[in-house]
């Protein structure tokens, strides 16, 4: 009878482990459910791949010991609230980074209700991904529902302790064995120890700046996984800034901007400066509008690109979490949002006396923002007034937001308040940002099923509905240009008018069924042979007695502010990122926030699971080529001026 007493209180407890295992397992699980989706790629798997599931091992074993530490009902509460967080947060990365190619910050969650318009998105998710998430939700209820009892005896704490203890200096030290190993791994690129040691050469791509640094949130996961960047995340971004040492760090970015503007800004005039000085300046962000939709669609624009100055080489890389914004920021600042994180209604009470508008109002101009969306979308309404507009003219204040006159082409020229806004007395500057040419490219969304109703023809131009809704937003796009001219002409400022076109970002909402961007097909009517070469889109400045002129110099968004600045004959007393298009002494460049450069013919990025220097055509082209190293070293100084501009507030008087 003691016996058998004895061996039913073995299996009892021998039970009761392996329950309470199945704890820190379901968190490790949802580590392999971010693997899958974040970072696993079968068809060029490595090693490197698994770090992220090694951090989650020690993750697991962390909450083990701490749950095993606390009594039944705190260790309940703690599992629930870590496990569930976690199960979202894993979520909304994955299904972010589905749709983007990329992760967020913590901080750019608060961006999620911006999102609410293209929620129809999720119904293209995987279902792998729909089960794999539903089921991680089912495993956390049943667990809480039987949540495990145990006997916390001295040993069993003692054992836990020692685990906890034990995972958290192991994650605290791992990191320096994904350094290790990812500079063995990049040293075989051709990469000297000494550039990797000493200088900022190869910065950008390795594991060490990621981690330091944190300048992309994807590359973060890659060396650590989803609860380690989490934690990272939270502590640098939420946390570090109200510790002392946060003020004196502050002083000392504002330094290193100090520097880097120093030595890459020229004050110099030159043959363009004062060219179009004292007109009226109209500024059109043109939604979505790639390089390939230019052309037999788009006569308006293609005779304004070969009247004016046509920018060839102009690039828009997607700095922060939202292509859109980043670019019209950039266009109005000078500077791009930051890649470590942070909303930018965060930055509103920041002072931008360099910005564009406050520029030409300082010269007497008035300036205002027109657009279709409700003030509140991207907090517009109070973004543009921080960055010196006096008004944002939302068209649902004088039109029914449900009206087919709401659109681009029509809109602000026929309705006589609205064109009475834009008309108006004395110097002007006018801010356009257009809706036409936006996802999603379908015969049944809202633009493409008005836009065949004034064009119906456009359901036969190819045999790819999406390239023919693309041709067809186009077609509307230049349908308000073209009623810009007229307007211009009616009003008697065509003459005395400059018109500057650019696109925020290329088409990647240009989607596969599934929903995933389909990147061949956008490479194809680019025809470019890299993945980064979409990044190039349409910019242009047009004035009635320009000279026609095509600039191949590479130039990226940051360089159409100081451009434009230069162009109107504003000596600015800022000194900004990016460089007037003009410059004789700028050899042009676009810099891209995961460390990639594009410069004349060369470009260096990964590709093929390397980082390389590649030509235009996509063929290796070794590491001898012009401005190799220093363009290596100068994206990296150039990401980290451009994060600590907005973080230390630079242009503050």
């Amino acid at each position: 009878m003691i016996s058998a007493s004895k061996n039913t209180t073995k299996r009892k407890l021998n039970w009761k482990s392996l329950w309470f295992v199945s704890l820190p397992v379901s968190v490790l699980l949802v580590e392999v459910f971010g693997f899958f989706f974040l970072s696993y790629q079968a068809d060029s798997f490595a090693a490197a791949q698994l770090w992220p599931l090694a951090f989650g091992v020690l993750w697991a074993t962390l909450l083990g010991g701490i749950l095993w530490l606390l009594p039944r009902l705190a260790a309940r509460i703690a599992y629930g609230v870590f496990y569930f967080l976690g199960v979202l947060y894993a979520g909304f990365q994955t299904g972010y980074f589905f749709l983007f190619d990329k992760m967020m910050w913590l901080s750019d969650f608060r961006y999620a209700s911006e999102g609410a318009d293209y929620i129809d998105m999720l119904l293209t998710f995987p279902v792998g991904w729909w089960l794999a998430l539903v089921g991680l939700l089912a495993l956390g209820v049943v667990l809480l529902w039987k949540f495990p009892r145990w006997n916390r005896g001295k040993v069993s704490m003692a054992i836990s302790a020692s685990l906890a203890v034990v995972a958290v200096t192991a994650a605290i030290s791992l990191p320096q064995l994904v350094f290790y190993f990812d500079y063995l791994a990049l040293k075989e690129t051709g990469i000297e120890a000494n550039q990797l040691a000493g200088g900022d050469y190869g910065r950008m791509q390795s594991a060490e700046a990621a981690y330091d640094n944190m300048f992309s949130a994807h590359r973060l996961y890659k060396v650590c996984g989803l609860y380690q960047s989490f934690c990272k995340d939270l502590y640098t971004h939420t946390i570090y800034p109200l510790t002392p040492g946060y003020a004196y760090a502050q002083k000392q970015a504002t330094e290193k901007i100090d520097s880097y503007l120093q030595a890459n800004t020229s004050d110099s005039e030159n043959e363009m400066t004062g060219l179009m000085e004292g007109k009226n300046v109209i500024l059109v962000l043109m939604e979505s509008m790639d390089d390939w939709m230019i052309g037999t669609h788009t006569p308006t624009i293609s005779k304004l690109m070969s009247e004016g100055i046509n920018f060839t080489q102009f690039y828009t890389p997607g700095y922060g979490s939202i292509r859109t914004f980043n670019t019209e920021f950039c266009i109005n600042t000078g500077s791009y949002l930051s890649t470590q994180g942070g909303y930018a209604f965060d930055y509103v009470t920041n002072h931008f006396d360099q910005s564009l508008a406050n520029q030409l109002r300082q010269q007497g101009y008035s300036a205002k923002t027109f657009h279709y969306n409700d003030p509140a979308f991207y907090s517009r309404g109070v973004f543009s007034l921080a960055m010196g507009y006096e008004e944002y003219v939302y068209y649902g204040d004088y039109i029914d937001p449900e009206s087919d006159e709401m659109y681009d082409d029509c809109i602000l020229f026929d309705n006589d308040e609205l064109s009475s806004e834009f008309f108006r007395e004395g110097q002007t500057f006018n801010f356009i940002i257009t809706r036409s040419a936006h996802l999603s490219y379908r015969y049944g969304e809202l633009l493409s099923r008005w836009g065949l109703g004034k064009y119906p023809q456009y359901r036969l131009i190819t045999m790819d509905e999406r390239v023919n809704c693309a041709y067809l937003k186009a077609r509307l796009v230049d349908d308000m240009f073209a009623r810009l001219l007229q307007a211009l002409e009616e009003q008697g400022q065509l003459e005395n008018t400059v018109i500057i076109g650019v696109t925020d970002h290329y088409t990647y909402g240009f989607r596969h069924s599934d929903g995933t961007t389909d990147t061949d097909k956008l490479m194809q009517l680019s025809k470019v042979n890299s993945q980064l070469l979409l990044e190039k889109t349409p910019c242009f400045i047009w004035s009635a007695d320009l000279q026609p002129m095509e600039v191949s110099k590479t130039l990226q968004t940051a360089d159409l502010l100081p451009t434009v600045l230069n162009l109107m004959g504003i000596d600015s007393r800022y000194q900004y990122l990016g460089r007037d298009a003009f410059d004789p002494d700028y050899v042009g460049y676009a810099l891209f926030p995961d460390g990639s450069w594009i410069s004349g013919d060369y470009m260096y990025c990964l590709q093929d699971g390397s980082w390389s220097l590649f030509d235009l055509q996509g063929q290796v082209a070794g590491t001898d080529a012009p401005w190799d190293s220093e363009l290596s070293s100068l994206v990296y100084q150039f990401i980290e001026s451009n994060n600590l501009i907005l973080q230390t507030d630079y242009y503050k008087p």
